[in-house]
């Protein structure tokens, strides 16, 4: 490039610096300031704090809510109270009514008890409580037995040891078994060795040799699975299983039906006339009575007859009465101990016995 050329461009140059030059000169001299104007920040408010008025706030909402917390806590423990005296009440109520409701029940039984005496014995355990009473009659002499079952595996029928045809005596099926108190059942009938239970046996809800109608004098007697007293005639199975029987046996007669007694065969008012006996009864509280009557033999010169069995379950205010084995079968074991007198000078040995539980 030329030295003219070089010169021109410089002062192209500084023909457009000198307005600029010019501007920054004349503002140093002047001394002038630049100032923005408030709207080039964004607005931004900012709130003063006045301390001491907000700890009063404060202090003010925390009093109140403790107050309030107070007073709630107050009303909650005065619910509480409420609540426990009126459970307490309720508590006191419903004994009270429970000993009402058991009232009548005590005063009956009492009165039952009253006709037969002051015990001789008693056994009392959450599964029964039995009495043990002693009967003197100018004919006989005899044991009164009451039992209440509280529990339902309290009583039962066993077969001797176990086996339809087997037989054990009372006492043996009482040792086997570790009851407390056993007496004899139903009635038998002997063959091929064996000794089998009278018509229908029912035992553990299980019928031994099936269903048999009931004729003439025959009946079946046994326990439902509530533990009430079943008996009478049965003429088929289906009218039998519609009590749900638990356990039974039979025998001849009926002794007392709805509290009347029954008019007995007169071939049982003299085949024997008197005799040991063994009846099984119910009062209508459900609980169980058993006469056992001592005799010296089965000629009919000791022992009671059976319209005077029926005397006395009228006199002890029984409800229901069947007769069971008698004779040499009666049998009463209380404890480990042979309560009566076996007529055959020791105890038979029997299909069935009845069995209780403490």
């Amino acid at each position: 490039m030329s030295a003219s050329s070089i010169r021109t461009m410089n002062r192209t140059l500084l023909l457009a610096a000198a307005p600029f030059i010019g501007l920054l000169t004349w503002m140093l001299v002047a001394n002038v300031e630049l100032t923005l104007s408030g709207s080039a920040y964004p607005a931004h408010e900012m709130q003063p704090i006045d301390l001491n008025v907000g700890s009063k706030s404060v202090r003010g909402g925390l009093s109140a809510a403790e107050s309030l917390a107070q007073g709630t806590g107050h009303s909650i423990k005065k619910q509480i109270s409420l609540y426990n005296k009126t459970n307490d009440d309720m508590n006191q109520i419903a004994a009270i009514a429970s000993k009402q409701a058991a009232r009548p029940h005590q005063i009956y039984d009492k009165r039952i008890t009253s006709k037969l005496g002051k015990p001789s014995n008693t056994m009392n355990s959450d599964k029964l409580t039995a009495q043990l009473f002693d009967l003197k009659a100018d004919n006989f002499r005899g044991y009164a037995l009451k039992i209440k079952l509280k529990k339902g595996d309290a009583m039962k029928l066993v077969l001797g040891k176990d086996e339809n045809g087997g037989a054990e005596t009372t006492l043996e099926a009482v040792k086997r078994y570790k009851a407390a108190i056993g007496i004899n059942g139903g009635g038998f009938a002997d063959g091929g060795g064996k000794r089998y239970p009278l018509s229908t046996t029912i035992v553990d809800g299980e019928y031994v040799s099936g269903f048999q109608p009931t004729f003439k004098d025959l009946f079946f007697v046994g326990m439902s699975e509530s533990n009430k007293l079943i008996g009478g005639k049965f003429t088929s199975k289906s009218q039998l299983d519609s009590a749900n029987p638990k356990f039974g046996a039979s025998f001849v007669p009926i002794l007392l039906q709805n509290g009347r007694m029954t008019e007995i065969p007169l071939k049982w008012q003299t085949s024997p006339k008197r005799a040991p006996r063994t009846v099984i009864a119910n009062y209508k509280d459900d609980q169980l009575l058993f006469l056992v009557v001592d005799g010296y033999n089965e000629k009919g010169s000791s022992g009671a007859t059976l319209m005077e069995m029926q005397i006395l379950l009228k006199r002890y205010g029984a409800i229901n009465g069947y007769n069971l084995d008698g004779g040499g079968s009666t049998s009463l074991v209380w404890n480990g101990r042979v309560v009566n007198n076996p007529s055959d000078g020791q105890l038979r040995k029997l299909p069935t016995n009845f069995l209780f539980f403490s």
